[in-house]
């Protein structure tokens, strides 16, 4: 975990965790109460962009229900976060689906719930249990796996140092995102911030004992 510092009063305000905990593909289940019917969809998400394009097709997909109900959660940090009841009683829906998506401590999801209306009333509640636990089946229904959390960078280098980029990239794990090879040749990378700090050493040492390298030090926006 990394301390970001607030340098006027030197006092920490942030804290970027290494990893975090999401789920690694789209799952689905679903639950019946009094006749209402609650379909679960969970989703791996990564934008707001992203969300709201799952929660458009489900409402086009299942527009005759009687409510789309979700909860989300973005960021290494989980610091960004909504829930909507869509039209159930306050508080009876977005925030036990939420409740869920928290308490296995998981980020970068999205899980909606369609309800369809049965004939008989649930009661504010039994509606709490119902989303509470047609959220839990969903993401039990959900591999969960520990991800890396990761920044991109560009690095730019002449030919004659191209072993010495590989050997960096192996040695560390780096994932390239893409390679465009003009006067220098270019990589978008994708680092993991475990290994950033000692990445970013052994690039400064390079540069320092005259290998042509250049990138831009993404520490300083932290």
């Amino acid at each position: 975990m990394i301390f970001v510092l607030d340098a006027k009063k030197s006092v920490c305000v942030t804290m970027i965790p290494f990893s975090f905990r999401t789920i690694q593909n789209a799952s689905e289940g679903s639950y019946k109460e009094l006749g209402s019917k609650f379909l679960a969809f969970a989703y791996p998400v990564e934008s707001e962009q992203e969300i709201k394009e799952n929660i458009e097709h489900l409402k086009k997909k299942y527009f005759d229900a009687t409510h789309h109900c979700f909860a989300w959660i973005l960021g290494a940090d989980r610091s960004r976060f909504r829930a909507s009841d869509d039209g159930e009683p306050n508080h009876s829906a977005g925030d036990p689906i939420l409740g869920q998506i928290r308490s296995r401590k998981l980020t970068n999801v999205l899980v909606v719930v369609v309800r369809y209306y049965g004939g008989t009333k649930l009661g504010v509640g039994n509606l709490i249990q119902a989303y509470k636990t047609t959220a839990d089946i969903v993401l039990n229904n959900a591999q969960i796996i520990e991800s890396d959390v990761t920044e991109r960078m560009t690095i730019e280098y002449s030919y004659a140092e191209t072993s010495e980029v590989m050997r960096l990239i192996k040695e560390y794990d780096i994932k390239i995102f893409s390679e465009k090879y003009l006067d220098k040749s270019s990589l978008l990378l994708e680092v993991k911030l475990i290994v950033r700090e000692a990445f970013f050493r052994k690039l400064l040492l390079l540069q320092q004992t005259g290998h042509q390298i250049s990138f831009e030090d993404t520490r300083k926006k932290h």
